[in-house]
């Protein structure tokens, strides 16, 4: 069961925190982590680029030229896709290019990610987050203070507005909820700082 220190907003150790072996202890499994990668960029795509095929490009009903006696390649069509504003050979469609993972597989995935930022020494737990308001200066302070990197990646416990937006505020932070937090994002960050009220609730959905 591997210990972390738990710091305040100042950047002070408060005392340690023993994290579950379940969630934060397993040997992470690269491939599972790249299956979850995949999948999260896979479903952000929009799949609304569309262009024409030859059968949608308005005009090319005339036969350019007789078929023989002009010295000319033979043409039906102006619009075929080796003429000047004709139209695109296996053209994109809007398509959905999203897919489901297994639910396991999408479990394993972020405990797999979780544990490596354990090993690698990028998390942080904090033991509150307090604001009485919006304040950005108050969370890039603390940030600061705590050591967190230029990707930060903050779990709160709830959806608290005045962090959130707070959060939002600084460029290259950005912040879940137990419910919310993905493989993706745990990787993609350079720092995962989690409130330690956080960290119980991540343990009994995810151990």
């Amino acid at each position: 069961m591997p210990n972390i220190a738990v710091v305040d907003m100042a950047g002070k150790s408060v005392g340690e925190i023993a994290l579950s072996d379940a969630v934060f202890g397993i040997a992470p499994n690269a491939v599972v982590m790249h299956m979850a990668v995949v999948n999260y960029l896979a479903n952000q795509r929009q799949g609304t680029q569309s262009t024409l095929t030859r059968t949608e490009v308005s005009g090319g009903g005339k036969k350019p030229w007789r078929q023989k006696g002009t010295g000319h390649a033979r043409q039906g069509s102006t619009r075929a896709p080796q003429w000047r504003h004709g139209g695109v050979v296996h053209a994109p469609k809007p398509r959905d290019y999203s897919y489901e993972l297994n639910k396991k597989v999408r479990r394993l995935a972020l405990k797999s990610a979780l544990s490596d930022k354990v090993l690698t020494g990028g998390l942080i737990v904090l033991d509150e987050l307090r604001l009485d308001g919006y304040s950005t200066k108050t969370v890039a302070a603390c940030l600061n203070a705590i050591g967190a990197g230029k990707k930060t990646l903050v779990v709160l416990e709830d959806n608290s507005a005045y962090a959130v937006k707070s959060i939002a505020n600084i460029a290259g932070a950005k912040s879940a909820q137990v419910n919310t937090i993905n493989t993706y994002d745990v990787i993609n960050a350079d720092t995962l700082v989690i409130v330690k009220n956080a960290v119980a609730k991540l343990e009994e959905v995810y151990a």
